[in-house]
């Protein structure tokens, strides 16, 4: 059988990699896939260093549209990222009949519908596996592997770097600022790190992920994201001491008014599972009816593991390339006539438990107050902690860990509280989930 030839576009990181995988791996590969996959055409603003890779073997170009309009490309492997170029780059291979695989999570969850909706057209199959947890098979799993259940609930630690710097706060007790240079210097960090810290990757990440298991379309400008840049040791400390870990976690989860979608550092019990994944892996715990928790764990970024999941990727479209587009896999495992329209609720409908910090004047009555508050606005305290007040020192920390209630209301508290005489400043809120089995 003839191979299937493959264009690839960029050959950064993840590029070069896949390159020197499929290469490496070339007959395990067509024995999985049913034939060869040939690398045939490489599209690099950096000639040189694409030349370099291909070592002769390979057609190199600087232009890419050279390739997604190539009739002799099978299937176009796209891996600039951004969301233009990109974008244009794999409509133009979707309209000239090419199947893509694409590991640029910013661009499907922005555009996500649309580029599905115009592959869907053209009875051709857009693949991403790597665009989410590089080396994990999530979107297998979440597509395939539990399309019995009715999911529940995922959450995630989606993003390396930020968890990299949580990690290191914590092992090391450095501060945030210090932690990210390090982060840097290791080269986790991008020179502008925003998309990590701010939590903007994950929501990408997540916003895929929740369509896929709710059965939605991809709606990125419903979620809502916090980062990690406002978080100190200390919290990160008090959390410890309770029994808790600090991470920034993707959370979708369906409940009875419509489906939750927000990313946010948040505590989770130390004994979870998740809770120890620490460095620049990655881990999502997907909760189906049926099959209950399970926990997906690995590398979420690098050469050779975000590689994997990109061939995997071009072996499963080899494999459809014969099968009618009707009895495909569907992009976002529903049927996409069959999508539902359950809402996205906003964040002030979200119901979970937090941690409060605040500093308070160490006087008798201030905690009568505060849980009197908190108690106004239907908050019910499960563990409340004051610490010892530093030599010389009139204020002291107090730290709260309520059961679960809806963010409005602890909104309004949190306003009520600074507006204490004997409150300084802000109260840090920190959102907690259990991340239970039942």
């Amino acid at each position: 059988m003839k191979p299937i030839n493959v264009g690839l576009l960029g050959v950064g990181t993840v590029g070069g990699g896949t390159f020197i995988v499929l290469k490496r791996n070339k007959e395990e590969i067509a024995r999985r896939a049913g034939r060869e996959i040939v690398v045939k055409m490489i599209a690099d603003r950096d000639l040189d260093k694409a030349r370099l890779l291909a070592s002769g073997e390979v057609v190199v170009t600087d232009d890419a549209y050279e390739i997604v309009t190539n009739p002799d490309i099978d299937i176009v492997v796209e891996l600039i990222g951004g969301s233009t170029i990109a974008k244009e780059l794999i409509l133009k291979a979707i309209e000239n009949g090419k199947h893509v695989v694409t590991a640029n999570k910013a661009l499907l969850a922005l555009h996500g519908t649309e580029i599905f909706a115009a592959a869907r057209k053209k009875g051709v199959v857009v693949a991403f596996e790597a665009a989410i947890a590089g080396g994990i098979p999530i979107i297998k799993a979440l597509r395939e592997g539990l399309t019995a259940n009715r999911i529940e609930w995922i959450a995630g630690i989606i993003n390396g770097t930020a968890n990299f710097i949580l990690s290191e706060m914590r092992e090391k007790g450095l501060p945030f600022a210090t932690a990210l240079e390090q982060a840097q210097k290791l080269g986790y960090a991008e020179a502008d790190p925003t998309f990590d810290i701010e939590g903007i990757d994950a929501a990408h990440k997540i916003t895929i992920m929740a369509a896929i298991a709710f059965g939605i379309p991809v709606q990125f400008d419903k979620i809502y994201s916090e980062g990690i840049a406002q978080l100190t040791s200390e919290d990160i400390r008090y959390a410890e001491e309770l029994g808790y870990r600090i991470k920034l976690l993707g959370i979708t989860k369906r409940v009875s008014k419509g489906i939750e979608l927000r990313v946010h550092p948040t505590l989770i019990p130390a004994q979870q599972l998740i809770s120890n994944v620490e460095g620049v892996m990655n881990a999502v715990v997907v909760k189906g009816d049926a099959v209950g928790v399970t926990l997906y764990y690995g590398p979420g970024a690098g050469a050779e593991p975000t590689a994997s999941s990109v061939i995997a990727d071009l072996v499963d479209v080899t494999r459809v390339q014969t099968a009618d587009p009707k009895h495909r896999v569907p992009s976002l495992s529903f049927q996409p006539d069959l999508l539902s329209s359950t809402p996205i609720i906003p964040m002030e409908e979200v119901e979970t438990s937090y941690y409060l910090r605040l500093r308070a004047v160490d006087k008798p009555g201030v905690l009568a107050d505060i849980s009197r508050i908190l108690a106004n606005s239907e908050i019910s305290i499960n563990a409340m902690v004051q610490k010892e007040p530093s030599k010389g020192e009139d204020k002291v920390d107090i730290i709260i860990l309520t059961h679960i209630t809806v963010e409005k209301n602890m909104n309004a508290a949190i306003a009520s509280i600074e507006e204490l005489s004997v409150v300084e400043g802000k109260v840090i809120r920190i959102r907690l989930e259990e991340l239970n089995h039942n």
